[in-house]
């Protein structure tokens, strides 16, 4: 029996657990656009100390502590200055200025070699101007390659993937290492991977934060999954590199046999973790042999973050929760 039928199995049988996830996922959402609620996790005691195990810190000289200890650990990062939507062009040069700063500390430290940056365009104006986006972008696409990384752009809400993903194209023409972001709930996805699979293209494959209307986006967890599936299949079978970012240990043994049948080595590709969550298996993985890369955020922006995180994976939430509520 193969990987595929084997975990098709396990899918099919955890649909109605499906189904309540799905509705979980939703008002988790539905809570990250509510600023009482923000106000009610930011002034409760133990909110900070839970929010430092998904977030490193709110400083500079925080993100380069947290990946120093994952490159002593053999992990690799990539690291993300938070916020999105900005809404004036002095927040967005703002963002600009700190990621310029981030790379010359990681280039002082060393800490290049092991550690790529993820920009957000929308932190750079993007729904205020595209073309503002794109020349900030590629000033810290420039500073990176000074400093002897790369940059990942990461990917929002549907509305900016094609404007995303045209920015990425004009990026890589100076930068050919730029990295982008598709997201398996999205039903163009699959496509997509096809079509940006080809020599040299970095791309990180997730299943997606945003709340997306059904007519673009898968919402059922079984059929996200099969996407999934069908987007590493796509890529592994391209000349790319595939970043796959997965927690879920079914998608990572499909992965894993989904290199082996395209004759992939190890360092062919690489799986990719959020920062907190299941630190084990990232150091399991890197033991044997993986390339294990770990999103890592900082800054004072975390709410918005830290309410996607719950909802791409529900049981998160529940230790989150009863720890707010039996601590404040």
């Amino acid at each position: 029996m193969s990987v595929l039928t084997r975990y098709g199995t396990v899918i099919y049988g955890r649909t109605l657990e499906g189904y309540a996830a799905n509705m979980l996922r939703s008002v988790i959402l539905a809570a990250a656009r509510s600023s009482r609620i923000e106000r009610l996790i930011g002034t409760a005691p133990v909110s900070r100390s839970l929010v430092r195990r998904y977030v490193a810190g709110e400083a500079t000289a925080d993100a380069v502590a947290a990946v120093r200890t994952l490159a002593a650990d053999g992990l690799l990062a990539t690291l993300d200055y938070l916020g999105e939507d900005t809404v004036a062009v002095e927040q967005a040069h703002a963002t600009r200025d700190e990621y310029l700063r981030l790379l010359a500390a990681l280039d002082e430290e060393h800490l290049a070699r092991t550690t790529e940056v993820s920009v957000k365009l929308s932190a750079l104006g993007q729904r205020l101007d595209a073309e503002l986006a794109h020349d900030l972008a590629r000033e810290i696409c420039a500073a990176a390659a000074d400093s002897g990384t790369t940059v990942t752009v990461d990917m929002e809400d549907h509305t900016v993937t094609d404007s995303t993903l045209e920015i990425v194209a004009r990026l890589r023409e100076d930068f050919p290492s730029v990295g982008a972001v598709l997201q398996a709930y999205l039903r163009r996805t699959e496509d997509d991977c096809r079509s940006l699979a080809g020599p040299g293209s970095r791309i990180r494959l997730c299943k997606g934060a945003y709340r997306e209307p059904e007519s673009v986006a898968y919402q059922r967890r079984l059929d996200i999954d099969r996407s999934y599936v069908r987007c590493v299949n796509a890529l592994m079978a391209g000349e790319g590199y595939p970043m796959l970012a997965t927690h879920d240990p079914r998608l990572i043994e499909i992965a894993v046999d989904r290199a082996r049948w395209f004759d992939r080595e190890p360092d062919d590709f690489e799986f990719q973790m959020l920062f907190g969550i299941r630190p084990t298996e990232q150091l399991r993985l890197a033991a044997e042999g993986y390339r294990m890369r770990v999103y890592v955020p900082y800054g004072d922006q975390w709410y918005g973050y830290l309410m996607r995180r719950m909802a791409e994976r529900p049981a998160n939430a529940a230790v989150f929760t009863r720890s707010l509520w039996s601590r404040s």
